[in-house]
């Protein structure tokens, strides 16, 4: 009987996948926002992000603001992988972890908040998403508190680039009912959800960063 035996083989254990997704527009424009949160921002409390999307935002943001507990929201499942696996990469002790938030329900999950963050999710979203995001933030912001939006914008119903006005005809061509909203549209919405607009920060590429507070 042959004593011959094949070779011994060995799988390599396989390394987890990187669920992280990149945002290079995220990480150009952080530090501009940045500098508009230091100012504006509670220094304690609970702070709600509206669409988080990669979570590149929340993980830079978050150890720059101790006293905040940093709640992320994102209504796509692989967006909320993203976000945990860079939370996790991070590793700051006040950001949590997503939740699925359906910014037009009547109920969010989270019912109280200091402070609620939304970049670059108006446009790339239905007007009903705007119309839900200021009555949210109305019902759940403690009066004195701040809703903070970042993105381009419309102002007077004319673009305030060319650019924007090219990039508002490409959201419509993927999607009639996305779009560059005017500001003078979304300030009437949020007075109606009690939030008065305070302050509209010039901001790189042609983008703002438009600052309303809660009313007592």
């Amino acid at each position: 009987m042959s004593t011959d035996f094949p070779p011994p083989t060995f799988q390599a254990m396989s390394e987890p996948p990187d669920r992280r997704l990149p945002s290079p527009s995220s990480e150009r424009n952080r530090d501009p926002i940045l500098a508009v949160l230091e100012r504006v921002l509670p220094e304690t409390g609970v702070l709600l992000e509206i669409a988080a999307g990669s979570g590149h935002h929340a993980t830079y943001f978050a150890p720059n603001f101790p006293g905040l507990t940093w709640q992320p929201s994102e209504p796509d499942p692989d967006g909320r992988a993203s976000i945990t696996a860079w939370g996790e990469h991070t590793n700051a002790a006040n950001l949590n972890p997503p939740i699925d938030l359906d910014v037009t329900a009547e109920h969010w999950e989270i019912t109280e908040a200091d402070a609620v963050f939304s970049a670059n999710m108006i446009h790339i979203a239905p007007w009903q998403c705007c119309l839900g995001l200021m009555a949210g933030a109305g019902r759940i912001i403690s009066p004195g508190g701040v809703l903070v939006l970042y993105g381009p914008f419309m102002r007077g119903g004319e673009h305030t680039a060319p650019s924007n006005a090219q990039f508002d005809a490409s959201l419509k061509s993927r999607d009639a009912s996305w779009g560059i909203r005017d500001l003078d549209d979304v300030t009437a919405c949020a007075e109606e959800a009690g939030l008065a607009r305070q302050e509209i920060v010039d901001m790189p590429a042609n983008n703002l960063t438009v600052i309303f507070k809660r009313q007592g």
